[in-house]
């Protein structure tokens, strides 16, 4: 395997600090340097980017994005073992790698990020679903970001890019597709993390859009999609009555026939159905 720069090897970094993964803290760590590099390099062009990195670990994805380019890495790291590794890299990387030991669910990075900036990471998986969520739904659009390249489970993965009919399309579909391009570019078996986790893995790459891809209020949209899809086996106009006691009518203004169910409508018509809904 070739190096991708004067550091050592991932597991001797490990080994010589003594970096245990965690399952507490869903910890799966990727060893091979030059699948690091790949998923860097699916993240674009990193020149003259910030990119805000969680969960380095040892930090095998943090000297890809340094090895490709990135003007600045900002890392967040809860596990304070990983420091001193990750110190490594820093002075490997004089002025272009930070990293603030903490929870990414209690910390805001736009303090630390200049933009343009670009999320890359390997998420924890017992954040990953949250992280994605929140940086899909911020207060205002266009977000912070430009885009996200993100590894998760290959199921949470699937559920991103799904259309609609299939048992994947879902809240998380309908969330990413509206204000995102989302596509996955790569796929990991078990064998390449240590300690190997139970399921496959997926990278998948959001490109933000300047605006949403439909209209609709944000709030409206998200309500009745998660209530929609809480009970995606009923008819729609039984799942959603309780929005309003009028919804059949408000699915025939939006062109959605009350029987439907969930997994049947397609992003653009939940746009129109919050459209209506708004107008009440």
């Amino acid at each position: 395997m070739s190096a991708i720069d004067s550091l050592p090897p991932l597991r001797e970094v490990i080994a010589t600090h003594q970096l245990s993964a965690r399952k507490s803290l869903g910890q799966n760590f990727l060893l091979d340097l030059n699948l690091t590099a790949k998923i860097a390099r699916q993240a674009g062009d990193l020149t003259g980017c910030d990119v805000l990195e969680i969960g380095p670990g040892p930090g095998g994805l943090t000297r890809g994005l340094l090895a490709e380019g990135a003007r600045r890495v900002l890392a967040v790291e809860k596990d304070s073992r990983c420091l001193p590794a990750l110190q490594e890299i820093a002075d490997a990387y004089p002025g272009r790698f930070d990293v603030i030991n903490g929870d990414a669910l209690e910390i805001d990075p736009l303090a630390y990020l200049t933009p343009p900036i670009r999320i890359a990471a390997n998420l924890p998986y017992n954040v990953g679903t949250e992280l994605l969520v929140r940086w899909l739904t911020p207060k205002e659009w266009p977000p912070f970001w430009q885009s996200l390249t993100l590894m998760f489970q290959r199921e949470v993965a699937e559920r991103i890019v799904a259309l609609p009919g299939s048992k994947a399309y879902g809240r998380l579909a309908i969330l990413a597709q509206w204000r995102a391009d989302a596509r996955i570019v790569l796929s990991l078996p078990p064998g390449a993390f240590t300690p190997p986790p139970k399921v496959s893995s997926a990278v998948v790459h959001l490109d933000a859009l300047p605006e949403p891809r439909f209209s609709a209020d944000a709030a409206i949209l998200s309500r009745v999609v998660a209530t929609a899809f809480n009970q995606r086996r009923k008819m729609l106009r039984s799942s959603l009555k309780g929005i309003s006691p009028a919804i059949e009518d408000y699915l025939h203004a939006a062109g959605i026939p009350p029987t439907e169910r969930a997994e049947q409508v397609g992003l653009e018509a939940f746009c129109a159905l919050a459209r209506e809904l708004a107008k009440a």
